[in-house]
């Protein structure tokens, strides 16, 4: 790098010192420039300086033209331009204090600026050309070229097309482009037509012996992507994906991010609008405590509350291992965020002195409490676990904050606190009554958001499913009619984050989950996505859990939802509802009650406070 850099140094000062000679050439039509070689040497001399100073801080012998864009370009030129002005400026400023010694004609820095910017762009440019004709050859010697097209004639096909140009070691070349936008159609981007829509791609992939297709569309529906897969696969092609849009909030696009199709690809929504400004303004230079923050949702929480600045980012939770993962994940991003200051905590929530110490010692500004059992048949065969943890730990953190004047308080609630038929419903359901009560005795924006299940999260049911495949099956389903709601983990925190700051106090916000999804689809799309049939792995039904529903809910019986301001945000709100008039004294018993391993008792307390909790409701 500073070999080349050196390079181009001396060859700019060669270049601008012979573009001001042929400058005074061209203004006086001839070579014998005795009368103006003093203003000559004086221009010449100050623009050898200054060239070098403004390129050098224009960050113009940093950029590796061979690689050079547009931007590049136009950052060159606009140094040249700033640069001749200044040059210009301060000659002009010592011919006048010298008269008659210096003289430098007026026509000189328009003459020398247009010089400049042919031989110093010019050879720029060249070095790029040469670099793409030489990519160009290796491509065409490369025994192993995999033809591709490009479904996606946008930004972010533009970009990949860009990627392939830049690494033609790779051996991918680029037959076309495909587009829905019959518009674009005959198009040239970067040098690469767009051929047709993805109703072409059986006759263009026949037509041009294609190998694989790149979907670069990071934004469009799942739906869409569906459409786009069948057509392939009738067609026997490849296909590559570019991740969605919230994998690629925190980066760029390249070769190395495209990747085969995911369950999570075919069941994308449209991109939420999040007002970043108004979350940052809520987090920044804030001491944040995340809850669970070793889990899949925490984690999560943890990250994108990691880019909005926080003065600190306390991560709570009692699994050691996933605290020491996450804990290393941001050392190794640390340079990114210097001012955030990590504080990884081992801590049970069951534990209120534990928590109160805690709490004391870091003060925290801002609670999100993730951390929760939420496990449906484990709940039902461990009651006790469910009351201490959900209840009792929400219970401990909410003392503990309110002692200790936090500013807000977020808990993560589900959809299965709905018309509960199991404990661990049952147990968020009374979780959600507490951060209210909270709320109403405290006046502060204590606020609970609840949403379904979360794509990719620690026992989903994707994750069981790409386990019994790679096991050559059978997949296990409990009914054929089983429905759940599903959303991705980044898009379920984003919208969090969004309810954070419309939170004022006590509501409970549900996210649009938009429309629920059969498990057994889901399995059937895992089956065929995993280069299976039907015939290869066998699905089987082995009937409905304890606790467990054909279909969730998301408002209860009685609960209606009010927009907000937020298209993807409801708010909860049942008529007439009021909190239990003896609410803490019932969870005194339910504590006890826990203590005690008495089902019976939980179950009877749970029903007193959560009317539509109906235990064990079996179905199928």
């Amino acid at each position: 790098m500073r070999m080349r850099n050196r390079y181009f140094l001396i060859s700019d000062i060669v270049i601008v010192i012979l573009c001001v000679y042929l400058s005074y050439v061209i203004r006086v039509e001839i070579f014998n420039l005795k009368q103006f070689w003093s203003g000559l040497m004086l221009y010449a001399f100050v623009a050898s300086i200054i060239f070098p100073i403004i390129f050098y801080y224009a960050g113009i012998y940093s950029i590796y033209w061979q690689y050079g864009s547009i931007d590049s370009i136009l950052v060159l030129v606009s140094a040249q331009v700033i640069a001749t002005l200044l040059v210009t400026i301060i000659s002009i400023t010592v011919s006048l204090l010298f008269p008659y010694k210096f003289i430098i004609p007026r026509s000189i820095p328009i003459i020398f600026l247009a010089l400049v910017l042919i031989f110093i762009s010019g050879s720029r440019t060249m070095l790029r050309l040469v670099a793409h004709y030489q990519g160009s050859n290796q491509i065409a010697s490369n025994s192993r070229i995999q033809h591709v097209m490009i479904m996606g004639a946008g930004k972010a096909g533009s970009m990949v097309v860009r990627e392939i140009k830049r690494n033609p070691q790779i051996g991918i070349h680029v037959v076309g482009f495909l587009d829905d936008n019959s518009d674009k159609l005959n198009m040239v981007i970067h040098g690469v037509k767009v051929l047709g829509n993805r109703e072409s791609i059986p006759i263009l992939v026949k037509k041009y012996a294609i190998d694989e297709i790149i979907l670069a569309m990071p934004s469009v529906h799942g739906k869409e992507i569906r459409s786009i897969v069948n057509i392939c696969e009738q067609c026997k092609v490849n296909i590559k994906i570019m991740p969605g849009i919230y994998e690629l909030l925190n980066g760029s696009i390249g070769i190395n991010q495209l990747r085969n199709v995911q369950i999570e690809d075919l069941l994308r929504r449209e991109p939420i609008k999040t007002d970043l400004n108004s979350v940052r303004a809520l987090i920044h230079g804030k001491k944040v405590m995340v809850t669970g923050g070793g889990g899949s949702i925490g984690s999560e929480l943890c990250n994108q509350i990691f880019n909005f600045d926080p003065e600190e980012l306390i991560i709570l939770g009692h699994g050691e291992n996933r605290i020491f993962e996450i804990n290393q994940h941001f050392s190794r991003n640390q340079t990114f965020n210097n001012k955030c200051r990590i504080i990884p905590i081992i801590a049970d929530i069951r534990f209120p002195y534990r928590i109160k110490s805690i709490f004391a010692e870091y003060r925290p500004d801002i609670v999100f409490h993730a951390a929760a059992h939420k496990h449906v048949p484990l709940m039902e065969l461990n009651p006790t676990e469910a009351i201490i943890n959900n209840v009792i730990g929400t219970r401990n953190l909410l003392e503990a904050s309110l002692s200790t004047g936090i500013s807000q308080f977020i808990m993560i609630s589900t959809d299965k606190v709905v018309n509960p038929t199991s404990i661990m419903g049952a147990s968020k359901n009374v979780a959600e009554l507490l951060v209210q009560h909270a709320a109403i005795d405290s006046g502060l924006p204590f606020i609970t958001v609840r949403f379904g299940n979360v794509l990719g999260s620690t026992g989903s049911v994707v994750l069981t499913f790409k386990e019994q495949i790679a096991a050559g099956g059978p997949i296990t389903i409990t009914h054929p009619d089983m429905k759940r709601y599903f959303m991705t983990i980044p898009e379920a925190v984003q919208l969090v984050l969004q309810a954070s700051v419309l939170g004022k106090g006590a509501e409970v916000f549900i996210l649009d989950m938009g429309e629920p999804v059969k498990i057994v689809d889901l399995a059937r799309d895992l089956i065929r996505l995993s280069g299976f049939s039907g015939d290869n792995i066998e699905i089987i039904y082995t009937g409905c859990r304890p606790g467990e529903k054909l279909y969730e809910e998301l408002f209860a019986d009685g609960e209606v939802y009010v927009k907000t301001v937020h298209e993807k945000l409801f708010l909860a709100s049942k008529a007439g509802s009021k909190l239990h008039a003896n609410l803490m004294g019932e969870i005194d018993l339910l504590e006890l009650a826990a203590q005690n391993n008495d089902r019976a008792e939980i179950i009877n307390i749970l029903k007193k406070l959560i009317p539509e909790y109906h235990p064990y409701n079996h179905v199928g």
